[in-house]
């Protein structure tokens, strides 16, 4: 969320960047809030005014009584009696006037970093940076669900019975390398200083309304019936609420917080072939990395975030390559945005497996969340990035690792947390 002062104060470089995100629709809103704030000025200053007559009519009022002068004093009281009706309605409507500007407000898109491509939709971002060597193999590669149906390590069947479609039963091996990943995952954050928490997997609606916009809320939240509770969608939700309403010490931070949690999604409308199985699904788990930072530093540490995730990869023996989203595939309160996408040696392209976001301090104000240093208390800048989401990473691993005749190839370092196996079998 933007300050409305600054909306006010540069009311052309919102719009130019409400263009830049395609979504001219929003542009009237600009002129519409800062309307509004002015209203909700001469609102705020006439209240004010009233609080000061009242304290100078009551001082009136006692000096009137101690002169004996009990009809002026009456007087004065009827003046004050109808300051305080006025001051009600003036109270109301400053309420009514902060509601509807906070609307507007949650809904304007936050200012994108200028090194963000322009483009439409994210068929229009920007390869950037690739790492190893991406390769074909001279053997077929299955689908994934026919690859890991063939290491007896999924049951589709039996889950679309219990569940419905997009949910999954994963045994054996499969199931044992998708624990495994989770846990190396966690170690490795661990190792590069992150704090590891496991947190709350339900949050309440402020705290969803803090973290995302209306839209992806609609899209991916499932509420919980007759509670104010949501499923989160991801770790960050409830690891960035974690600190609203709060104040954090300067000297604390950056805060560096990797986290685990299942996470749910509604994941609405109709896929293709490429996003059936387990790559587009309701239900799954993650290893997320957060950091609140000061503002000066969180381009920083978004490199940071991002190379974590590709060196993650590689030590699996996975290539992948970072895309930057085009402004308008960024949601509307991040800053700036780049998927890591791993290889698919069967699909002979790269597919999403993480997105790191840095989302300057849209969050922290929606939230609340101030830092106090030196000087004035302000906002921190707050990032996110995964780590890790199987089982739609067990795509990419079980393509890269498989080996002809079927077995699959864990890399050395995964092996401690799979028994030491050095390939999982076909069974």
């Amino acid at each position: 969320m933007l300050d409305i002062k600054f909306v006010c104060k540069n009311a052309d470089i919102v719009k130019e960047n409400i263009k830049k995100k395609f979504q001219d629709s929003k542009i009237a809103l600009v002129d519409e809030v800062v309307g509004l704030y002015d209203e909700n000025c001469r609102c705020i200053q006439s209240m004010e005014e009233l609080r000061a007559a009242r304290n100078s009519l009551s001082k009136q009022i006692g000096a009137l009584m101690a002169g004996g002068k009990k009809d002026e004093a009456e007087a004065v009281k009827k003046q004050v009696e109808s300051n305080a009706e006025r001051l009600v309605g003036l109270e109301a409507e400053n309420r009514r006037l902060d509601a509807a500007i906070q609307k507007i407000m949650y809904t304007l898109p936050n200012i994108i970093d200028a090194s963000v491509p322009i483009g439409r939709d994210d068929g229009q971002n920007v390869e950037r940076l690739r790492f190893g060597e991406p390769f074909v193999p001279d053997f077929e590669i299955p689908y994934h669900t026919e690859l890991m149906e063939g290491l007896d390590g999924l049951d589709l069947d039996s889950a679309r019975r219990v569940a419905g479609n997009g949910f999954y039963y994963l045994k054996g091996d499969i199931a044992r390398l998708h624990s495994a990943i989770l846990s190396y995952a966690r170690d490795f954050m661990i190792d590069r200083g992150f704090v590891y928490c496991v947190p709350p997997f339900m949050i309440r609606a402020e705290v969803v309304s803090g973290v995302m916009s209306f839209a992806e809320m609609e899209n991916m939240m499932y509420k919980i019936e007759g509670e104010d509770l949501f499923l989160i969608g991801t770790s960050e939700h409830s690891m960035i609420g974690k600190f609203i309403d709060t104040v954090i010490p300067e000297e604390t931070l950056p805060e560096t917080l990797t986290s685990y949690s299942p996470c749910f999604r509604k994941e609405k409308g109709a896929h293709g072939i490429e996003e059936r199985g387990v790559y587009r699904i309701h239900q799954f788990e993650k290893q997320e990395m957060i950091v609140i930072c000061k503002p000066d530093d969180s381009a920083a540490w978004f490199d940071k975030l991002w190379q974590n995730t590709v060196d993650f990869f590689r030590t699996l023996d996975i290539p992948v390559r970072t895309l930057e989203c085009c402004s308008g595939d960024l949601a509307d309160l991040k800053v700036k945005s780049v998927d890591v996408e791993a290889w698919s040696p069967r699909q002979r392209k790269y597919f999403e497996v993480g997105s790191c976001s840095n989302l300057g301090d849209a969050q922290a104000r929606r939230l609340k969340i101030r830092v106090k240093g030196k000087g004035e208390r302000y906002f921190p800048h707050t990032l996110n990035n995964t780590v890790v989401a199987p089982p739609r990473m067990l795509i990419a691993f079980l393509e890269n690792n498989l080996q002809e005749g079927g077995s699959v190839k864990i890399p050395e370092a995964l092996r401690p947390y799979m028994g030491f196996k050095t390939v999982i079998g076909k069974k």
